[in-house]
């Protein structure tokens, strides 16, 4: 009961996108790469790599305040060694914004000497955001700019055009359409992303997506389905018998007392991503 089609939604302007950041990388000191900390290597655009060469890179997790925070910190340390700067973030509450001018100044500092050897101390510092959709990169620039600057929307494809701003700590930032990859290869993946609403809900059925997210969760997280679905752990069954389960706790019931598993689908993902399931992530290091 959970097999799912495959899930492809790649918009024409994407391709589009990923013409204007090879255009623009040579106007910029560094990439910013918004990742989701509930979900770091699934929401990473495998493009990237190839797009943005040597360029300097500062991964930033955001949503961490939803994400597990010891599974946040194996993360980091993960991206440090591959010899990006790391930083966790809440765009939506501000939570760690401030630390991503000084982090780059850091990870710029040769640069920055020579800019100031060559007389240009106080240049702004140039930065490429990048990020899938609905990851949050238009909240987090509108918090480093100080007010609402970059269109931002609970809904996955909303940036469709190139735009810079200024913010107060001598950072420029470029801001670009977020850019899904042209296939999703792994369905796991794409399962991931379609669960935190990366992917658009109207190309996906509900029922097998909640069923899968009811697997994920008894696997890592069976205390929260035990505190508000009253599923104990040791519960047998698959995904879509736990969604049945679920409907039959919270009184969720068609006539002839049918689980109403399509109701008890949404209100699972809804709760998921509003984070009222507690704090989790859905892939470690």
């Amino acid at each position: 009961m959970e097999d799912m089609k495959d899930i492809q939604w790649f918009p024409g302007h994407m391709a589009k996108t990923r013409r204007m950041i090879s255009k623009s990388l040579p106007l910029v000191d560094a990439a910013a790469e918004l990742l989701d900390a509930r979900l770091p290597l699934s929401s990473r655009n495998p493009e990237l790599n190839r797009l943005t060469g040597k360029k300097p890179r500062l991964v930033i997790l955001n949503k961490a305040d939803m994400a597990d925070p010891d599974v946040t910190a194996q993360w980091i340390r993960y991206f440090q060694k591959l010899g990006f700067a790391a930083i966790t973030a809440d765009s939506k509450s501000g939570k760690g914004v401030k630390q991503f001018a000084p982090a780059l100044r850091t990870l710029l500092h040769e640069q920055l000497a020579k800019y100031e050897a060559k007389g240009m101390k106080g240049r702004p510092i140039r930065v490429m955001i990048l990020g899938i959709p609905n990851v949050g990169k238009s909240s987090l620039i509108n918090r480093l700019a100080g007010g609402k600057r970059a269109k931002a929307e609970d809904r996955a494809g909303v940036t469709r055009i190139q735009q810079w701003i200024k913010t107060g700590d001598g950072v420029e930032l470029l801001d670009t359409p977020g850019v899904l990859w042209p296939k999703l290869d792994d369905q796991e993946v794409a399962v991931r992303l379609a669960l935190t609403g990366a992917v658009r809900d109207d190309i996906l059925d509900k029922e097998a997506l909640a069923a899968r997210l009811m697997t994920l969760l008894k696997a890592g997280y069976p205390q929260a389905l035990s505190e508000r679905y009253k599923i104990a752990p040791e519960t047998e069954g698959d995904g879509f018998l736990l969604l049945e389960l679920m409907a039959k706790n919270r009184g969720m019931l068609l006539p002839g007392g049918v689980p109403n598993t399509e109701r008890a689908a949404i209100t699972l993902l809804d709760e998921f991503r509003a984070a009222k399931l507690g704090r989790i992530s859905l892939e470690k290091p």
